[in-house]
């Protein structure tokens, strides 16, 4: 027995949470609920019984463990205290691994009693969205599935109504096993690289961004439904939007086209016939059907043509509106036998060659979108997927003031409720298909038990790949953030795979979307010497941002990112806590053990020019500073070259499943750190920058209107908080565009070189309201910032207050003639135990407060019941050295 206090850390905050809901997208039944609380499980091995007996009364399984469905075997482990957090400190490696246990290990029963019967005429169904790997199902004696039932992705669905207990009271077992091939964890990238062999999840087997998962995630891992219908079942609905011309995110538009078809099934003996129809805005459009006795048939309906449309945009471009779209069959005489509600954006993707650049550019409505992404792997190691950390991580995203998120190729297509969290935060998605090049065979690896030839042919099972893709793309091809498919990462599927994607599949099923064949392909983007890749990866200098021209759409290009001292101690022991030791001769640091087996990635000599390393809390928060520094210059020098060198970049990656310390804008318990903010300043849509290296400061206005009559204000600030205006100018800047306005270098460099500076941009409107701001710190002659390590105690006051419930405005002064009050962490705390409510939602963070000046914070947070809150205020020159608690006022 482990007593996983931490371990649980994520799972009370979601427990607490539960009063939230977040209003699901996807088509939901008329009548229909989830199965997912009271299962009972228990290892094969301890069970004698056969599935036919355990899904009958005959056999008691109320002493059997309490299992978590939707979950894994080790989620479900992890819950009953049997084993230790793999999340937290080196506890994985005390977990068994299935490739040493054997199969069986992690193959587990099922069970669930529910209640349930069926009227007259009604028909039930038992429905499956994702089991890992195989399973056979039984219910009241009874074995629901034919054959083998075989696939990670692939939903599936049983008609029970000839099954279920006239007494209502039905017992399901279902017997779990795991991939077929489980592969070695042997430290490589997908272990020995054969978990590719399966059509599943690569990064089980371990990569260097996470531990091998110990049982590859078997189990029943995403819901289970039962739906009720009469006569007539609606499956796989498909919405089309037209969206002819280029449009504007605001007034009149002309009119959008909706086009709609939908598989009905009759199960029954009889010909039935009604009326199917869909409604939007207030319009029925509809048609009689007649179907046949035990058939299927996909009916299209008439087109409509959608007057002034409401028009869906990506973040930064426009609102994100939603239609309501009423799904339903009527039987001639009777009530609607099933219908469904679809959330549809009115828009149209569309993608072409940019000679220019050398690479794809992605436009939707008909203006074209400068892609700023983030790579994205899966929500949860351990499956562990809900509504709630879906919202709070796509949030996150547009919060960053990114528009895209790349689904990588080793995880899977994401969940319905992801996408429904790109739909409302307008992010759009580009979705891999299940391959990678490490696994799949791009590249000669020692690690890999087979050659790169027979690696080339993975996974064993082509006709479980298709018909996977096929059931795949059906489940979320009606979302509007859904704009590029691609054939997997950094390799494309065998041949015979990918021909029938391009020329069947796609085509068929989803022909609106730009498929490119894999991730960093020159179908993509090609470099000036005719090729494509991605990087470059890890802490770089700024000037590479600005000055190294890489791959024109790029799909992978990113750095550090570890969060600050209250994260890390959430999963590495106090002993541990050691802050790594760069070396300057050997390039090499040395690094505490579990660092390193959370992945560490060297800050190199960055931290050092901000002082001496204390401690691991002072490494962490000096490593804020470089974050920052390091996102914002890498937005800033992609948009710099905005249409010119790229068309997008993707930055590799954004987020975290597991507690691992590299690539993230936030933990995995959604605390975000000074990455994302460093994004949010140097992504926002109308922008104000800085150029490191020439000095030059520019202007980039990604938005479809022209920006006239705004000011410029430049500002330099010298270490005591003395201001110097360098000028003040007026200035313009056409739509989707950069512009260059003043080189500042020589001022700069001249009042920098003693201890540094701080460079103040300020864009003004007409009613000097700012559009943008942006502040620079500036090392000194030696490339150190000296000044910043004698900087003298700011004089900052803050003042909270609940704005509404959920909602607190914070509002942040300094003093005239005071120093700067730099870099300031704001946290909201539950004020008793002072530790920092999460996820809680900041429009902007580790703000920095000229003399002077005020500046207001506003946090959006879920409900927490009643607890009593208060705000942390941190900067990097805060009087005490310590946090300053504020209360909040009512």
């Amino acid at each position: 027995m482990y007593n996983n206090t931490r371990g649980t850390y994520f799972s009370a905050l979601i427990s607490s949470l539960i009063t939230i809901i977040f209003l699901s997208n996807s088509a939901q039944a008329q009548s229909g609920y989830e199965l997912n609380s009271g299962w009972k499980c228990a290892p094969v091995k301890e069970v004698s019984a056969d599935g036919t007996r355990l899904s009958t009364a005959a056999i008691n399984t109320a002493n059997w463990m309490p299992a978590t469905v939707p979950g894994t075997v080790l989620t479900t482990l992890l819950n009953n205290k049997k084993v230790p957090d793999p999340f937290y400190g080196m506890n994985n490696e005390y977990i068994p691994d299935i490739y040493k246990t054997g199969a069986d290990y992690y193959t587990y029963w099922f069970v669930k009693e529910f209640k349930e019967t069926a009227a007259a005429g009604n028909q039930v169904y038992l429905d499956f969205r994702g089991v890992n790997y195989s399973c056979d199902i039984f219910l009241n004696g009874h074995k629901l599935n034919k054959g083998v039932q075989k696939g990670m992705f692939l939903r599936f669905s049983f008609n029970i109504t000839p099954y279920l207990s006239k007494s209502g009271n039905n017992k399901l077992a279902v017997l779990v096993h795991p991939p077929d091939v489980v592969g070695n964890a042997n430290g490589g990238q997908g272990g020995d690289g054969t978990i590719a062999r399966n059509v599943g999840l690569q990064y089980t087997a371990g990569w260097d961004w996470i531990q091998p998962v110990r049982d590859r995630n078997t189990g029943i891992w995403d819901k289970v439904t039962i739906h009720k219908t009469g006569a007539i079942r609606i499956n796989d609905t498909h919405v089309i939007t037209n969206v002819p011309g280029i449009r504007q995110p605001e007034g009149p538009q002309k009119p959008a086209t909706i086009r709609l078809e939908t598989e009905l099934s009759n199960p029954t003996s009889a010909i039935v016939s009604g009326t199917l129809s869909y409604e939007i805005d207030g319009t029925v459009v509809s048609r009689s059907v007649a179907l046949k006795p035990n058939s299927t048939a996909t009916i299209k309906l008439p087109d409509y043509t959608l007057q002034n449309p409401k028009l869906w945009w990506p973040n930064g471009y426009g609102p994100q509106n939603l239609y309501n779209v009423k799904v339903r069959f009527t039987p001639a005489g009777k009530a609607p036998s099933d219908q469904q509600t679809i959330k549809v954006g009115v828009r149209e993707i569309q993608t072409s060659w940019n000679d220019h650049t050398g690479s794809r550019e992605v436009a939707v409505n008909g203006q074209r979108v400068f892609i700023k992404g983030g790579n994205w792997v899966i929500s949860d190691a351990m499956l562990r997927l809900s509504d709630l950390r879906y919202d709070a991580e796509v949030r996150f995203h547009r919060d960053m003031n990114l528009n895209l998120i790349r689904v990588w190729g080793g995880a899977m297509i994401e969940r319905p409720e992801f996408y429904d969290a790109c739909d409302r935060y307008g992010i759009l998605v580009f979705q891999d298909l299940w391959g990678s090049g490490d696994c799949n065979g791009r590249w000669i690896d020692p690690m890999k038990k087979d050659d790169q030839w027979t690696r080339r042919k993975y996974p064993d099972d082509h006709g479980l790949f298709l018909r996977s893709a096929e059931d795949q793309i059906k489940m979320v091809r009606n979302h509007a953030s859904l704009a590029i498919w691609c054939g997997g990462n950094e390799i494309t599927p065998p041949e015979d795979i990918l021909v029938a994607l391009k020329e069947d599949i796609l085509p068929r099923l989803d022909n609106t979307r730009w498929f490119v064949d894999y991730s960093n392909s020159e179908e993509m983007s090609r470099n000036t010497l005719g090729g494509n890749g991605d990087g470059p990866y890890g802490i770089q200098p700024l000037s590479v941002f600005w000055e190294f021209k890489t791959y024109p759409f790029n799909s992978e290009v990113g750095s550090v990112g570890i969060n600050d001292d209250e994260s890390l101690k959430r999963f590495i022991p106090a002993k541990n806590m050691i802050a790594p030791e760069y070396d300057e001769s050997s390039r090499k640091s040395k690094t505490d053990s579990v660092w390193d087996y959370h992945k560490y990635i060297g800050y190199d000599t960055s931290i050092n020019k901000y002082g001496k390393v204390k401690s691991a809390a002072d490494f962490a928060k000096k490593a804020q500073l470089v974050n920052y520094d390091q996102y914002r210059g890498l937005a800033e020098g992609f948009t710099s070259h905005m249409w010119d060198w790229y068309t997008g970049f993707i930055i590799w990656k954004t987020q975290n499943p597991w507690t691992a310390m590299r690539g993230q804008m936030y933990d995995y318990y959604l605390d975000p750190n000074a990455c994302l903010y460093g994004l949010h300043n140097g992504s926002e849509p109308l922008h104000v920058m800085y150029n490191p290296v020439n000095g030059m400061i520019s202007l980039a206005n990604n938005g479809y209107k022209p920006m006239r009559n705004m000011m410029l204000v430049v500002k330099a600030y010298d270490m005591a908080g003395k201001e110097k205006l360098i000028t003040q100018v007026f200035c313009d800047i056409v739509p989707a565009s950069t512009k260059r306005v003043l080189s500042v270098k020589n001022a700069m460099d001249q009042m920098a070189a003693k201890e540094g500076a701080f460079l103040s941009l300020q864009l003004l409107d007409t009613d000097k309201k700012v559009l943008s701001e942006n502040l620079y710190w500036m090392a000194d002659k030696n490339g150190d910032y000296s000044g910043l390590q004698k900087m003298k105690e700011d004089e900052l006051t803050a003042t909270a207050r609940y704005v509404k419930p959920c909602q607190v405005e914070v509002t942040l002064h300094n003093k005239q003639n005071a120093v700067i009050s730099f870099f300031n962490r704001i946290s909201l705390v539950d004020a008793g135990t002072k530790e920092r409510v999460l996820p809680a939602f900041y429009n902007n963070n580790y703000i920095s407060v000229l003399p002077g000046e005020e500046k207001k914070i506003i946090i959006d947070y879920p409900n927490k019941g009643k607890n009593k809150l208060a705000v942390t205020v941190d900067g990097w020159n805060t009087a005490g050295n310590n946090p300053h608690l504020i209360n909040i006022a009512n």
